[in-house]
């Protein structure tokens, strides 16, 4: 199968039904309350380490599994891997990343879901997400 082949229908499909997905887990969860990450970045409540543990638990079963089960994505050519490189910019990058989320007490995914269950202030956030994106593609980007 080919990317050619597969309607963009589907693909749009299912990409919407994952958001959503994903949105409700991270409602679900509590993790589009910024107070309850707050609380949670200064050890007050630890329940958001179970959600962060069972995602990763769940990637870290999907990146190893997925590949023996099936032969290709549905909607890609084949499996790649995906370089990490672990340098100056990664560790600057982390860190900056650290510093806003502990600031705004969500990260880029809470932060749109939250939008969508009516918290009109991370549009503050999801602003400083997209000033931050276009500042890195402009000034860091590599050529």
């Amino acid at each position: 199968m080919s990317l050619k082949h597969i309607h963009p229908a589907a693909v749009f499909a299912s990409a919407l039904v994952s958001g959503m997905l994903f949105g409700f887990g991270l409602s679900w969860s509590t993790m589009v309350q910024p107070e309850a990450i707050l609380r949670f970045l200064l050890l007050h409540d630890m329940g958001l380490l179970l959600v962060m543990g069972g995602a990763a638990g769940t990637v870290l079963v999907g990146y190893r599994l997925l590949p023996r089960l099936m032969p290709q994505p549905v909607f890609g050519l084949g499996w790649a891997k995906h370089p990490s490189v672990l340098n100056r910019r990664t560790v600057l990058g982390a860190a900056v990343f650290g510093i806003g989320w502990g600031l705004s007490g969500v990260c880029p995914g809470p932060a749109l879901a939250g939008l969508g269950v009516g918290n009109w202030p991370l549009l503050w956030v999801v602003g400083g997400i997209l000033v931050g994106a276009w500042i890195e593609g402009r000034f860091f980007e590599a050529h």
